[in-house]
């Protein structure tokens, strides 16, 4: 992202939907998610519904990252005030680099961030991702999601080795849900 863009964006709320965010609560419980990586904090809205359900599964960690330090305390405060902290790893910095400092065995990723971050998370998260995995990106849709910033993942799933499966779902905005075979 260009700086004055980064700049601009700094303070804005940027939130998964609330039928995306109750989707993927479903999904994750249905797959007894205990270990989430979430791409895309900002105020920790759609985190909470993954925290609900990591909760709900019986315990696990949401890992996250956010590069806006007022963010990641507003986020923080509002892990705090709904009980669920104790389900969230939230670091302060680039997605990126703190990806890699998530283990194995993930099932659950949420791409809720800008699509050019997606390429460098690719490589990263998949070969961590246990059979089953589900993978959730917000905002891959619209005429021509396969040149967009989310080439990387079709070009990936358009490949037979990657062991990977994409349906695109009909969300306002663009949702896909990815399982890895």
């Amino acid at each position: 992202m260009e700086p004055r863009d980064q700049a601009f964006m700094a303070d804005k709320l940027e939130a998964l939907h609330q039928d995306k965010a109750e989707f993927c609560y479903l999904i994750c419980r249905a797959i007894g998610a205990r270990r989430i990586f979430e791409a895309g904090t900002s105020f920790g809205v759609s985190t909470l519904y993954l925290a609900a359900a990591v909760r709900d599964n019986g315990g696990g960690t949401v890992f996250g990252a956010e590069y806006e330090p007022d963010k990641v305390k507003r986020a923080r405060a509002n892990f705090e005030a709904a009980g669920l902290a104790s389900f969230i790893d939230l670091r302060e910095g680039d997605v990126v680099a703190a990806a890699e400092h998530f283990a194995a065995p993930i099932d659950f990723v949420l791409f809720d961030i800008w699509g050019h971050m997606v390429g460098p998370l690719l490589p990263i998260l998949l070969p961590r991702l246990r059979p089953g995995a589900v993978i959730c990106t917000d905002g891959a849709g619209g005429e021509n999601p396969r040149s967009s910033a989310y080439a990387p993942l079709f070009e990936l799933v358009d490949n037979p080795a990657s062991g990977l499966r994409l349906m695109t779902l009909p969300f306002q905005g663009g949702f896909t849900l990815t399982v890895k075979l």
